[in-house]
């Protein structure tokens, strides 16, 4: 018993770096103490071909379950409940070869811009570094630097409808940041790149079926890095989802933002940025066209 569970975290740690090794004891400490929950979310794994390729190449989502991880104040219970409806969810929608791809280190593209003097693209892909906040994530680049990034999972909420879940939105870690957000934000005809990350993570819900979209909040978020030491906010996860029409839930760790961005209509706009609208509306809607065509593509029949 004792030497599957070490030859598991041995596929999760490197064992020739000494923090790791101190790693893989605690993971092996938790698992012991929680042994016949953790027992049966390895059968879970088990009990189909697919999750079982998966498994075998990528085990983090059973170290994610033993790490308070995900969101604020969750318990060991509700990250394998989470993990389960994830893998269940994707499964459901997914054809076989990207089930198992997406959850084992792979790209998918879902849009590429077609200007030609830069290599601006979104793909679906889950880095080892992300897994904190979710189990996959919608990445923007910019020339291969990640300019934003939307980590999320798929889990049913309270009305056991499915519903995507934003653990984390982040931004570019790269010293000319300004610069570039601020050519892509004229290149998309001045569409905030935040905004835009967020579009397109609405359009793989809807790929997925789902009826919702919730994110975490300042008090959801799984850890407080997101909190200076003069306990003020170097990001504000609340004023951004209630800036796109979120609002608090009855469980204030998560907001539910709109599944579909509310767009003005002209009559709204000033006269004087019309044609500029126009010009975003239409990138927009090219966004949306490329990802739902190239998820069609990966779902299945």
């Amino acid at each position: 018993m004792i030497g599957k569970i070490i030859e598991l975290g041995k596929c999760i740690y490197d064992t020739s770096n000494p923090r790791e090794v101190h790693r893989m004891v605690v993971f092996l400490g938790r698992y012991m103490i929680h042994y016949s929950a953790m027992e049966k979310l390895m059968d879970f794994f088990q009990q189909d071909k697919l999750r079982q390729e998966i498994i075998q190449k990528n085990a983090f989502p059973i170290e994610q379950a033993t790490r308070a991880f995900f969101y604020a104040g969750s318990t060991l219970k509700d990250r394998i409940k989470l993990i389960v409806n994830h893998f269940n969810i994707e499964n459901k929608c997914l054809n076989d070869e990207w089930f198992v791809r997406l959850n084992t280190d792979d790209h998918y593209k879902i849009w590429e811009s077609d200007q030609e003097d830069i290599r601006w693209y979104a793909d679906l892909h889950m880095a080892p570094g992300q897994r904190k906040e979710g189990l996959l994530a919608v990445n923007m680049y910019v020339d291969d630097i990640t300019l934003y990034q939307i980590i999320f999972w798929l889990d049913k909420d309270k009305h056991g409808e499915d519903a995507m879940w934003i653990g984390a939105m982040q931004g570019p870690n790269v010293s000319n940041a300004v610069e570039i957000i601020k050519d892509i934000t004229k290149r998309s005809h001045r569409y905030r790149t935040k905004n835009l990350i967020l579009y397109m993570a609405m359009a793989v819900a809807r790929s997925f079926n789902c009826k919702h979209i919730y994110a975490v909040s300042n008090e959801g978020y799984y850890a407080m890095n997101h909190i200076r030491r003069d306990r003020k906010l170097k990001t504000d996860f609340g004023e951004f989802w209630e800036e796109v029409g979120g609002h608090k839930t009855e469980d204030s760790r998560f907001y539910e933002i709109p599944l579909v961005e509310v767009r003005k209509t002209m009559e709204e706009v000033p006269t004087r940025k019309r044609a500029v609208y126009r010009k975003r509306f239409a990138f927009q809607d090219d966004v949306y066209a490329q990802i739902k065509m190239n998820m069609q593509k990966i779902m299945r029949g």
